[in-house]
């Protein structure tokens, strides 16, 4: 299956062309540092990207200060990873080994600069994915989880940075390690708690606060107006992020949770074009937003958009969960939706603990040695149930209906048919959740002869139904009566993505009518820009 990018360890390092180390001469500044001089510091913006020269530079741990890896940078190398691209905050710091001279430049004439280079942006972008990959395997990152094991709150963090590609260190309760870390930040004996750094313990941590120290969240400044808002960050989205960057607008991409949508819950896509050994839906939009941050385009993670009015002046304003406003000429909306929560009594009570709604490896871990549920009868359910097999006991899928036929891909279901860890239960459903602070066995009734079974599980995955993401549009826009957006002739428009409001769009499975897959929702996210750059331009 193929990763988020290619293996530090063992890629072939190709350096920038003598022509592209004398375009960053002529929009950058060259100077001497000392040894010691750092030129990066951990937790600060990383708003200007080095290039070594002459001399040595290398990573600084947060953790211990001390070089991270083995290896330095010499001359023809450059410092730098992924949050540059979305000026972010660093990950590591960057410091001179010995006197060294660097060619520094800020981010926004880098940028352009890449984007005028292609071939300088593919070097570039290709060694910061790789570093950010071994950031993610080496389990050496400067966010420091302790209990995500027994703890809900950590385990939402877990998730949050998990689907979001950010580099954490995951320790379980009660290990030696885990008490080192405790102690040396004055917490005590080990219990739950999330680290920066060396000794920065986040009091009351949320994926929120986590997203603001990391620079994720983005500051809209008040005097702002993007050309096109795009409120979710699922596969429509982030496609038209890509696009609206390549056509020269300014857009700013929106996500309540994670960048990926429900795509991003997906252990393996087999079926998306150019993938034949399959990709994670998380690895794929991750790699469509480092695409879209490349041409410029923004993103805000965690920002829940509360509701969307539209001014005077003609601009759409969309107010945020915390207040904040963020205004646009054009708005298109890829909120996509979301598995709807069962009528199950106690549901709430075991979400984060038990009840699960994405199926990644941060979930994964969580199945060892017990039975697992999906409970979903679509291809997302069918490739959580084989995924998890890899780590739980036995995987249980329960079905509403008789058969799977026509809801899941044919090759889907004959491997899960074929699979001695998982079995396909027709026509039945959970009826009782039981524990105590977590998910420890479930009741199923089966329908059909009204029996009842229960299964030692501590996690059940909900994978069923769709509901709109659209409360938010405030009424400016037609709905159909299951809360999708009307579109295109339905609405009397000429183009199929056009709402019944001039200057707003709807995207990929938020849209009424539209083929649930990612690649149709890709299509439709690339697609719409063109006429998201009519509206700018009027």
């Amino acid at each position: 299956m193929e990763s988020l990018a290619q293996d530090l360890a063992t890629m072939v390092r190709t350096p920038l062309d003598e022509t592209h180390v004398a375009a960053l001469r002529e929009i950058g500044v060259e100077r001497d540092w000392d040894a010691g001089a750092m030129l990066q510091e951990y937790g600060k913006p990383a708003v200007t990207f080095h290039y070594v020269v002459d001399g040595a530079v290398e990573a600084v741990d947060p953790r211990t200060g001390g070089r991270y890896g083995q290896a330095h940078l010499g001359p023809t190398q450059f410092f730098g990873e992924i949050s540059f691209l979305s000026g972010g905050k660093a990950m590591m710091g960057a410091r001179c080994m010995e006197k060294s001279r660097v060619i520094t430049v800020e981010r926004t004439p880098m940028l352009e600069l890449m984007g005028r280079i292609p071939e300088m942006s593919d070097i570039i972008i290709t060694v910061f994915a790789a570093r950010r990959r071994r950031l993610l395997e080496s389990g050496e990152a400067s966010l420091t989880l302790i209990g995500a094991e027994q703890d809900r709150t950590i385990r939402q963090i877990a998730a949050f940075a998990g689907r979001n590609k950010i580099p954490v260190r995951s320790l379980t309760l009660g290990e030696h390690e885990a008490e080192a870390v405790a102690n040396s930040c004055n917490i005590g004996a080990a219990k739950p708690a999330v680290i920066f750094g060396k000794y920065d313990v986040v009091a009351d941590p949320t994926p929120s606060k986590i997203a603001g120290m990391l620079g994720l969240d983005m500051a809209v400044r008040d005097d702002q107006v993007f050309d096109v808002l795009i409120v979710g960050g699922g596969p429509a989205g982030v496609a038209a992020g890509v696009y609206a960057g390549t056509e020269g607008l300014c857009a700013l991409v929106v996500e309540d949770l994670t960048i990926g949508g429900q795509a991003g819950t997906s252990s393996r896509i087999e079926n998306y074009m150019g993938f034949p050994t399959g990709i994670s839906g998380s690895d794929l939009v991750w790699r469509g937003e480092v695409q879209a941050m490349k041409f410029g385009t923004q993103f805000a993670f965690p920002r829940r958009v509360r509701d969307l009015t539209q001014r005077e002046d003609g601009n759409f304003c969309a107010t945020l969960d915390d207040e904040e406003e963020v205004c646009a000429k054009a708005v298109v909306v890829a909120t996509g939706v979301q598995y709807r929560r069962l009528p199950i009594d106690h549901l709430e009570d075991f979400e984060g603990a038990g009840i699960y709604y994405a199926a990644t490896d941060v979930e994964a871990r969580y199945c060892r040695d017990t039975d697992a549920i999906v409970v979903g009868g679509g291809n997302s359910a069918g490739q959580a149930a084989m995924y998890l097999s890899r780590t739980a006991r036995h995987v249980h899928v329960l079905v509403r209906g008789p058969s799977l036929a026509a809801s899941m891909s044919d090759y889907l279901l004959s491997r899960l048919e074929a699979d001695p860890a998982i079995t396909i239960h027709y026509q039945c459903e959970i009826s009782t959740l039981h524990g105590i602070e977590h998910l420890e066995k479930v009741t199923v009734r089966h329908k059909p002869e009204d029996r009842l079974q229960e299964i030692d599980a501590r996690a059940a995955f909900i994978m069923v139904g769709a509901a709109p993401n659209t409360g938010w549009l405030s009424g400016l826009v037609e709905l159909d009566d299951k809360g999708f957006v009307l579109t295109g002739q339905a609405v009397g428009r000429q183009t199929p993505y056009e709402t019944s409001h001039d200057g707003i769009f709807a995207v990929g499975d938020v849209r009424a009518g539209s083929v649930k897959r990612v690649a149709s929702a890709v299509g439709e996210g690339s697609v719409v820009i063109s006429k998201v750059w009519d509206v700018v331009q009027r």
